[in-house]
C-alpha cells in the first residue's frame, strides 16, 4: 500500500523501531548524548522486546546475567543487583523497566503500535513510515531495533488446526496472565531452546505431557544458582575488568578459555575438560576445545560426551536414543542450556513422540494425529521458533530506491554491508541484522556495539551536513562474500538450523550470522569508521539550520 506523507507529521531526526535492549539504548544514546530528536515505535505495551513477549514457564536467558546487561553506565551496573546466574524472564523484564524509568525513556516511545510500511522518499531524503493504527511518522533516519527472533513467531501450517477443541499457545506469544495446566493433557511441539525450557515446567503441572520431537537438540545443564551476597559484591567490584575482558572475546561474555585443540590433549584430558565444563554448566561447554566448530573430530568428541550423559540420565534407553542428536555437529544448531530437561523424561506423565519419520498428519478436534493414531490432548503448545533474523525486518514493509521492497532485494537471501545497512535503502541502519555476529554472541553487547557505531556515524553525517547515506553495492558484495567464506570454514552450515532459515519452508538457505566473533567484528567496523566510513556513499547537503539535532 502506498504511503502518503501527512503535512502535520513532524520530521524527526531518527525513528527507531523496537523498544527492547537495542531500541532503548539507541534512544538513550541518540537523544541524550547526541541531542537528536528521536522517537521509538514499539508494538508491545511496554519495553523489553523479546522479554516482554516470551513469558512461557521456564523462560530464562542462556547468557549469564552479569553480562546480559548494559555496560554503558557504571552507576547502572552498581545499582542493579542480579539475583541469579541465569536470569529469569520476569527479572530481565524488571531490569528493562528499571532502565526505562531511570533514563526517562517512555516519554519518547509510542507503545501498542506497529510499523506496517516504510518508504524512502528520494525527493527529500526522508523515510515516511505507516503505522498499524493509521498514523504516519517521518524521519531523516530509520533505525531498526526489532531483534532477531521475537517479532516473528512461527506456527507450522498443520491441517485441521482450526478444528482443535482445546487451547493453543506459542511460547513467543504467551498470555501475560499465565496458563494453568493442572490436570490437563498437554502437547508440546518442538524441542529447541524454548521447548527445552518449557517442557520441564509444564510436566510439573500437567496430568500428561506428550512431546512431539522432529529433531533432538544438544543441551547442556545450566547449573543455575542464586548469587550469594559476597559473590555479587565481588562481581560488581570487578565489573570494569570483566567488561574490558568481554570486549576482547568472540561472544561478548567471559567464558573459560579452551586449553587448546582437541588433538593436543590425550583422551583422558579431553574427557576431564568436558566433564569440568558439564559440571560448571552453561554455554561454555562449546569452548572445551579451540577447534570444536572447525574440526569434525574435535566436534565429535564433544558430541559423544553429551550423548553419553543423555544415556546416563534417561532411564528408558529407547527414549534416550531418540533424544540423542546424531545428524549434525554439536553447535551447528544453537546449543541449548537447560534445567532438568533430560530427567523430565523419567517422569511417568511424560511421553516422547518421534515425528522425524512420521510427521504430524493433522490436528483433530481431540488432538494430534501421527501415523494414523490420534494423541488426545486438551492443549497444544507450539515451541516452534521464529522466522529468524530476516523475518522481523521483512515484516516492516521497507521500500528503498525506486520503490523496491526489502523482500524483493532479499529474495535469494539477506544481503547487508556489515550487518548494519543494505544497498539501495538510504538512511536505514539495522541493529544486529544478518551479516553481523548477532545471535552467535551476547545480544546486549552486540546491540551496544552497533548503537555506538551508528551514533558515531550519524554524528559524522551531521558534522558534514549530509542528508543521505547508503551502502555501496560493491562494499556489500564484498562483505557478503566475507560472511559466506567465514562460515564455510566452520561446521555451522552442516546443521539444518534457523541460522540458515531451514525451519521456514521456502526460505532461502543462507547462513546468516557472521562467525568472525564479537571482538574481530568490532575491529572491522571500527576500521571502516576510521577510514571515513568506507563503503558508504554520501550525497546532498542540508540547508543551513536544518541539520539533525542542530
Amino acid at each position: 500500500m502506498p504511503i502518503s506523507a501527512e503535512s502535520d507529521a513532524p520530521t524527526r531526526d531518527v525513528l527507531v523501531v523496537g523498544a527492547g535492549f537495542s531500541g532503548m539504548y539507541a534512544l538513550r544514546k541518540l537523544r541524550d548524548e547526541l541531542g537528536m530528536d528521536v522517537h521509538v515505535v514499539e508494538r508491545g505495551e511496554d519495553v523489553g522486546g523479546t522479554w516482554y513477549w516470551n513469558r512461557y514457564p521456564g523462560a530464562r536467558c542462556d547468557a549469564e546475567s552479569i553480562f546480559y546487561s548494559y555496560s554503558f553506565d557504571a552507576d547502572l551496573q552498581q545499582e542493579w543487583t542480579w539475583t541469579e546466574r541465569f536470569a529469569t524472564q520476569p527479572e530481565i523484564l524488571d531490569y528493562c523497566r528499571h532502565v526505562a524509568d531511570r533514563f526517562d525513556l517512555r516519554r519518547d516511545i509510542t507503545f501498542g503500535d506497529s510499523v506496517v510500511g516504510a518508504v524512502f522518499d528520494e525527493s527529500d531524503d526522508r523515510w515516511t513510515v505507516r503505522l498499524e493504527s493509521g498514523g504516519v511518522r517521518r524521519a531523516r533516519f530509520l533505525v531498526t531495533a526489532v531483534g532477531c527472533l521475537a517479532a516473528s513467531p512461527r506456527v507450522p501450517d498443520v491441517p485441521g488446526l482450526d478444528d482443535f477443541a482445546g487451547a493453543t499457545y506459542h511460547t513467543g506469544r504467551w498470555p501475560h496472565e499465565g496458563v494453568d495446566f493442572t490436570g490437563l493433557r498437554v502437547a508440546v511441539i518442538g524441542t529447541g531452546s524454548s521447548g527445552i525450557q518449557v517442557i520441564p515446567e509444564i510436566a510439573k503441572q500437567a496430568a500428561a505431557l506428550t512431546v512431539f520431537q522432529r529433531t533432538p537438540s544438544y543441551s547442556v545443564p545450566a547449573r543455575n544458582r542464586v548469587f550469594a551476597e559476597d559473590e555479587i559484591a565481588r562481581l560488581k567490584r570487578e565489573y570494569p575488568a570483566l567488561r574490558a575482558e568481554a570486549r576482547q572475546t568472540g561472544g561478548g561474555s567471559v567464558l573459560p578459555l579452551p586449553p587448546g585443540k582437541a588433538g593436543d590433549l590425550s583422551p583422558e584430558q579431553q574427557r576431564a575438560e568436558l566433564r569440568k565444563r558439564w559440571e560448571l554448566g552453561g554455554p561454555g561447554y562449546m569452548f572445551a576445545f579451540a577447534d570444536s566448530m572447525v574440526d569434525e573430530k574435535a566436534n565429535a568428541v564433544a558430541a559423544d560426551f553429551v550423548r553419553e550423559q543423555i544415556r546416563e540420565i534417561v532411564r528408558d534407553q529407547d527414549v534416550a536414543r531418540l533424544l540423542c542428536p546424531t545428524t549434525y555437529p554439536i553447535g551447528a544448531k544453537r546449543i541449548c542450556v537447560d534445567t532438568d530437561y533430560y530427567a523430565t523424561y523419567n517422569r511417568d506423565n511424560v511421553t516422547l513422540v518421534d515425528v522425524s519419520g512420521s510427521p504430524i498428519e493433522r490436528v483433530t478436534p481431540k488432538g494430534l494425529e501421527v501415523g494414523g493414531h490420534v494423541h488426545e490432548v486438551d492443549a497444544i503448545v507450539f515451541a516452534t521458533g521464529y522466522d529468524a533474523m530476516t523475518g522481523p525486518l521483512l515484516q516492516l514493509g521497507l521500500r528503498g530506491v525506486g520503490g523496491r521492497t526489502l523482500a524483493e532485494k532479499w529474495a535469494a537471501g539477506p544481503r547487508t554491508y556489515l550487518g548494519l545497512a543494505t544497498a539501495d535503502f538510504p538512511n536505514l541502519f539495522m541493529i544486529t541484522a544478518p551479516g553481523s555476529p548477532s545471535v552467535l554472541t551476547n545480544m546486549v553487547a552486540s546491540a551496544e556495539q552497533h548503537v555506538d557505531w551508528i551514533a558515531a556515524h550519524l554524528e559524522a553525517l551531521r558534522a558534514a551536513g549530509a542528508t543521505r547515506v547508503e551502502a555501496e553495492v560493491e562494499a556489500e558484495d564484498a562483505w557478503v562474500e566475507q560472511v559466506n567464506t567465514a562460515a564455510s570454514f566452520t561446521l555451522f552450515p552442516q546443521g539444518n538450523s534457523w541460522y540458515i532459515g531451514a525451519n521456514v519452508p521456502g526460505k532461502p538457505r543462507v547462513f546468516m550470522p557472521y562467525v568472525g566473533g564479537y571482538a574481530l567484528y568490532g575491529q572491522q567496523i571500527d576500521e571502516v569508521a576510521r577510514d571515513g566510513y568506507r563503503g558508504f556513499r554520501r550525497n546532498a547537503v542540508l540547508e543551513k539550520g536544518e541539520r539533525p539535532g542542530g
